[in-house]
């Protein structure tokens, strides 16, 4: 896996560097804890069948403003309407959006798969987080995800339910070791603080501390 990067059409000045290298990371952890459900993932310094890389063509930001309004009338519906079991949804401004482009080339050079995908905030379901970020890190997760299981699967993601996840994916996610030590150069998954963060809507730079300080390019070998 050569590391997520941003085009330069997709550099908004009201995103840090900082923000911007989280949600990358979170696209190139998502993808290698996903290629590793049937391929191995290697480091760079050894041979592989599989390359991948992935580009991030659009990001836009969140409204910080409007979902600490949404987070407050969340909490006004559970003060003053305990016992009536209706979302709230959030406020259809502000909602952060993800495109990406992505492929995989063979040892060879060749592209064996190519991907390209675009998303935006759902303002009924997901996680609301107050930071410009916090959308396009959550929808980082949903398209490594998508890539990985087009590349392990050899067919489209969508349209299909997928299998319930490895014992080995559950652990990664969970904030544990990663299945191969490669994935390891992402750091590791929030785990069960970023789920808490999530649902009180902080941002995702508090509890995911992004990459390792000496990352590794990692690739993928078949098995």
């Amino acid at each position: 896996m050569v590391p997520t990067v941003f085009a330069d059409g997709a550099r908004l000045e009201s995103i840090t560097d900082d923000q911007r290298k989280l949600v990358a990371n979170a696209i190139d952890r998502s993808m290698c804890i996903g290629l590793s459900e049937r391929l191995e993932v290697v480091p760079a310094s050894q041979p592989a069948d599989l390359t991948v890389h992935a580009v991030v063509t659009r990001m836009d930001a969140t409204d910080e403003n409007a979902v600490a309004a949404s987070l407050g009338a969340k909490v006004a519906k559970a003060v003053f309407l305990p016992g009536v079991p209706a979302p709230v949804p959030r406020l259809p401004i502000g909602l952060g959006t993800l495109s990406m482009e992505a492929e995989a080339r063979g040892s060879d050079g060749r592209q064996e798969a190519a991907m390209m995908w675009g998303r935006g905030a759902n303002m009924m379901m997901g996680t609301a987080r107050v930071s410009k970020a916090g959308d396009a890190y959550e929808l980082a997760s949903a398209f490594g995800d998508d890539f990985s299981q087009m590349l392990v699967k050899g067919k489209s993601p969508y349209g299909s339910m997928s299998g319930p996840p490895s014992m080995d994916r559950i652990k990664s996610l969970s904030g544990g070791a990663p299945k191969y030590a490669a994935c390891d150069a992402f750091g590791r998954a929030p785990g069960v603080a970023g789920l808490i963060s999530g649902a009180v809507g902080t941002p995702p730079e508090w509890t995911d501390k992004g990459a390792a300080e000496t990352p590794v390019v990692a690739t993928a070998a078949a098995q």
